[in-house]
């Protein structure tokens, strides 16, 4: 063996070795031959490469023939991309939007379109196959169907030509003309065919919102499991009531005022004076089991554990559910700013995404007219004729979630195929449905329902236990009653009827004061937002729309029984009745998903809201900036980046009180925290060590005594929860084996964390900064965890340190009980001068672009991480002075 290997060390030597003679001019030219023609290979794929990366980029300079328009429509473009759309009919105006839509965005409308339809495996084969059959079972689709069925003739022409200018955009064209992502796709999947857009492809979007919105869910399923473990005291302790003495509301203006009443439409209204502010499941299979003849039942999760695993294994375009997912706005009068002119801020807080959720535009008619009477700017959702959020040549607007109680868990007594009523038993309804999937055979579902809603989930494993026990069922055995009687769960859900947001869109786009913006709110049934208002004759108001249920005896906490009748829902709040503020004295409105006002001022909305730390480190920056001067543009945003945490400076005196010993990290940990200012900025070590302390505390204090399906995730929840518990320094949560009250566990929990930080961040802690834990990847919806890193590296970008945390200001909020990463963000931000438009300012998360390595794909992405904003030219001088590309659109 060895004379072999020999053997062939001496050939391999010889091969290498200089050649001599002719024997070496011949090698060299081979050589140079086979060097010459690699770089011919290389070039070519580096073409062939940027060849199908830039075919699906869009034309934005010149013209095109557009047939169907009514006459010639401009289209012009700033240095990053943003469009302005400018025509003489509303028609064209929305067909060019459209139009212009297809070309920035296609691949994401489509991708939302399957995820709308449940039609998903069609695209990525049978691993969708449960999230498809989730969404056929809460029938998106058919409502959109309906709602578009019931549009007035003016809106359904909007709907109608938008459509019109997405397919003209796609005739001729094929998939990867429009989008890389089609050939990615197509390896999987056998090739995917395009097809026409039409107005339920649009009105299918809101119930993709209104699901990403869907308030209190969750925190149903939480309370619920959380009762088969812990006692009132503790439940009372682990869910606290929001604290209305020491945070705001947004009626109120100020922690414990009193609304007096909470309706108000005019200026004569009187304010309180400011206060000063205080210093059991088991694995999920959601996939349907297969049944004889190729037909499927849904398969329902067992219990709640796996509904709430099932829920969060949903698309991440959807969201994962948290109280992270809420929004900034705030307004305030002229009386207070620099200009005499109201200034208005918003900034929603939603799962980030590749490209952004938003899309900036502006739409004008060339003449405002009744026929068309738009001129307006702002952020519009692709797929989605009008704008969302931002600004005509008379108002403003922003939204936040307002977080009514608008869905219910109800638990349905099932006997015999038929749900038990006192007032007289109901047969379970079913529909059967079919999903196609890709290069397999198709499957059918059958779908059951009763008049509350879908079946979701059944319902066995300890809630079940509970409910036997509040309904005096032998609770030893989980299958008392008759033999063929079972609890399953059905969810009411407003989005799920018929409603008129889509028409209220452009409500709002073509208001021009108070009266006509509250009528078009009037219309803005899911999801349900706080509207802020500003008008250019300097007026502020607010106002609370939704479709919000009356409650009967069900108070929306936990799951209601079916069967009892007076639970159910007493019809819906009228309009006349919800919360509205009109020029308050005070001359400003906050809303960050705070309650709207004290229990018992209003009807009641919902006993679930954010707790309060936005609104109130808001209201106190808003009201000592103005003391110190007039309001600025600079200063909503400042104000929107601000980054001081929570909890911070009401636990940092405690710990600096705890005796280190000796063999501990506290003392140093001390000296760490003893100069920070308690701001999660990206580049602080304190805030690193100090967040890490804090999912420390969590862990070791909370999470052992929990359910283990309900971890404690964090935010502002978990900030009061500490914070209440910080006062009580002997109560049974700080104790365990190793620690018997608060202040023991408060060392366990510092010393441990600073050998957490030391292996996540390294020995030094000159070198630890939050930013690197606290890191922000933008992900493509829809390949963006494909799990292959070719594919990922294609379509995703960053990591971006950022700044910020959960229940901050500038709410990049990040789940504790699984890690340190992003997963909420402000997705865009938005400050409206109404002075002059022209010095309003505004940044997306991304770009304009959804096409992979174009220029705008995620250019705006490194300005928003620094909370900086873009000028938002919105006047015909302002824009051509901004102008980079200009298409004419021709008939």
């Amino acid at each position: 063996m060895a004379d072999a290997d020999s053997e062939d060390s001496s050939a391999l030597a010889a091969a290498v070795r200089p050649a001599t003679g002719s024997h070496r001019f011949v090698s060299a030219k081979v050589l140079i031959r086979i060097v010459a023609a690699v770089l011919v290979l290389l070039l070519i794929l580096t073409l062939l490469g940027i060849f199908l990366v830039r075919r699906s980029f869009p034309t934005t300079d010149g013209d095109i023939s557009l047939p169907g328009l009514d006459a010639e429509v401009s289209v012009t473009r700033d240095d990053a991309g943003i469009p302005t759309i400018e025509a003489s009919t509303s028609h064209d105006l929305f067909m060019a939007q459209g139009f212009v839509h297809a070309q920035d965005r296609f691949w994401e409308m489509d991708f939302r379109r399957h995820v709308t339809a449940g039609r998903l495996s069609e695209l990525f084969g049978e691993s969708q196959f449960g999230t498809d059959s989730f969404i056929r079972t809460l029938g998106w689709r058919k409502v959109a169907e309906a709602e578009v069925a019931a549009l007035d003739d003016k809106t359904r022409a909007y709907y109608e030509a938008y459509a019109e200018g997405v397919n003209s955009y796609l005739k001729d064209k094929s998939p990867t003309e429009v989008s890389l992502e089609y050939g990615i796709v197509g390896l999987q999947s056998g090739g995917v065919e395009i097809e026409e857009w039409t107005p339920v492809d649009s009105v299918s979007w809101l119930k993709a919102m209104a699901w990403d919105l869907r308030s209190n869910v969750e925190d149903e399923i939480d309370r619920a499991i959380s009762t088969t473990t812990l006692d009132d005291k503790q439940m009372a302790e682990a869910f606290p009531d929001y604290p209305y003495d020491t945070r705001p509301t947004i009626i109120g203006g100020n922690a414990g005022a009193k609304a007096g009443t909470a309706k108000r439409t005019n200026s004569d209204s009187t304010e309180s004076a400011p206060d000063d502010e205080p210093q059991a499941g088991g694995e999920v299979t959601p996939a349907p089991t297969r049944q004889p003849g190729d037909e499927t039942a849904t398969k329902t999760p067992s219990n709640l554990g796996e509904l709430k695993k099932h829920l969060r294994s949903l698309p991440t375009l959807l969201g994962m559910n948290s109280h992270d997912i809420g929004s900034n706005s705030w307004v305030v009068s002229g009386e207070h700013t620099a200009t005499g002119a109201p200034l208005l801020a918003n900034d929603p807080h939603l799962a980030p995404a590749m490209p952004s959720v938003w899309h900036q535009i502006g739409l004008r008619c060339t003449t405002i007219t009744p026929e068309c009477p738009f001129d307006v700017s702002g952020f519009s959702f692709s797929g989605l004729p009008g704008i969302i959020i931002g600004h005509n040549q008379s108002i403003a607007w922003g939204l936040t979630n307002l977080g009514p109680d608008v869905a219910d868990l109800v638990v349905e007594k099932v006997r015999d195929g038929e749900v038990v009523r006192d007032s007289g038993n109901e047969p379970v309804t079913t529909r059967r449905e079919t999903i196609e999937i890709a290069k397999q055979e198709p499957q059918t579902i059958t779908i059951r329902s009763t008049s509350n809603g879908p079946i979701i989930s059944d319902l066995n494993g300890p809630y079940r236990n509970v409910l036997d026990a509040s309904t005096g069922a032998d609770t030893a055995d989980t299958n008392s009653g008759p033999a063929d009687e079972h609890y399953q769960l059905a969810l009411q859900w407003t989005a799920l009827e018929p409603g008129n947001t889509a028409s209220a869109i452009f409500g709002l786009n073509a208001a021009t004061n108070w009266k006509e913006f509250r009528q078009a709110a009037s219309l803005f049934d899911v999801p349900a937002q706080n509207l802020i208002y500003a008008d250019t004759d300097g007026n502020i108001g607010y106002q609370a729309p939704g479709r919000i249920p009356k409650r009967g005896e069900g108070d929306g906490m936990l799951p209601r029984h079916g069967w009892k009748t007076d639970e159910d829902w007493q019809g819906y709040i009228d309009f006349e009745d919800l919360p509205s503020l009109y020029n308050p004295d005070r001359g400003w409105i906050v809303t960050a998903n705070n309650p709207v006002t004290r229990p018992g001022d209003s009807v009641q909305l919902s006993n679930d809201f954010d707790d309060g730390d936005r609104a109130r480190r808001i209201t106190k920056l808003l009201q000592d900036t103005i003391e110190d001067g007039d309001v600025t543009t600079e200063d909503m945003s400042r104000i929107q980046g601000d980054d001081l945490n929570p909890l911070a400076l009401t636990i940092i005196p405690l710990l600096l009180d705890i005796e280190a010993d000796g063999g501990s990290d506290i003392a140093v940990a001390q000296d760490l925290l003893a100069d920070w200012n308690g701001h999660d900025d990206a580049h602080s070590a304190a805030a690193a060590y100090f967040n890490v302390l804090f999912k420390t505390i969590l862990d070791e204090v909370f999470a052992p005594k929990l359910p283990d399906e309900v971890p404690p995730a964090g935010g502002s929840h978990w900030y009061l929860v500490t914070k209440n518990l910080l006062k009580e320094p002997d109560s049974h949560w700080w104790a365990d084996s190793e620690v018997d009250d608060r202040d023991e566990a408060l060392a366990r929990a510092m010393d441990s964390a600073w050998k957490t930080t030391e292996d996540l961040l390294g020995p030094e802690p000159v070198t630890w900064r939050w930013g690197i834990l606290h890191r922000l990847t933008t992900r493509n919806a829809s390949l963006g965890e494909s799990g292959i890193k070719a594919v990922e590296r294609l379509f995703n970008r960053g990591p971006y340190e950022v700044s910020g945390g959960s229940g901050e200001v500038n709410a990049t909020g990040w789940d504790a009980s699984v890690g340190f990463e992003t997963n909420w963000v402000p997705s865009m931000r938005q400050i409206v001068d109404l002075e002059n438009f022209n010095h309003s300012r505004w940044i997306n998360l991304t770009g304009a672009s959804g096409h992979a390595f174009h220029p705008h794909y995620a250019d705006q992405t490194d300005e928003w991480a620094a909370n900086t904003t873009r000028p938002w030219p919105y006047t015909p001088d302002a824009l051509d002075r901004h102008t980079d590309d200009s298409l004419v659109l021709r008939p």
